[in-house]
């Protein structure tokens, strides 16, 4: 069993944020909001990452830390694939892009993609966590 530092409540919590945002991600997509959809498939990202993390005895707050604490505690330890790492990283410089650049125009296709990895990036987590979770 993962160890959960008494933080089950707010995994849970954590997850149900991501599900919802990846519900987000695709009704932004859908009404072509294609800024606002990448936007939103990285808080899926953030939002599970930091489910793990709790889980893992690590309390994050800034974005930057969850970047840099999931590689740490997750992917050097060999918990999970660096891709996800990569991901993690890919989604969070979009979001950056998407958020602060007014002149960034995502591609369709890309934010298909970054939709899809997150979906990916959520059901991993959830299935890693499986132990943990208490419905």
């Amino acid at each position: 069993m993962k160890k959960t530092g008494g933080h089950r409540e707010e995994i849970k919590a954590e997850l149900l944020r991501a599900e919802k945002s990846l519900k987000a991600a695709h009704v932004l997509f859908e009404d072509g909001l294609l800024e606002d959809a990448l936007s939103r498939a990285y808080y899926v990202i953030l939002h599970a990452a930091r489910a793990v993390l709790l889980a893992e005895g690590v309390r994050v707050k800034s974005h930057k830390a969850v970047r840099r604490l999931f590689g740490q505690h997750v992917i050097k330890t060999g918990k999970l694939d660096s891709r996800y790492a990569a991901i993690l990283a890919e989604e969070q410089d979009d979001r950056y892009l998407a958020d602060y650049d007014v002149i960034f125009i995502p591609e369709k296709e890309r934010v298909e993609k970054r939709i899809a990895d997150a979906d990916k990036f959520l059901e991993t987590i959830k299935t890693f966590l499986k132990p943990t979770r208490k419905d």
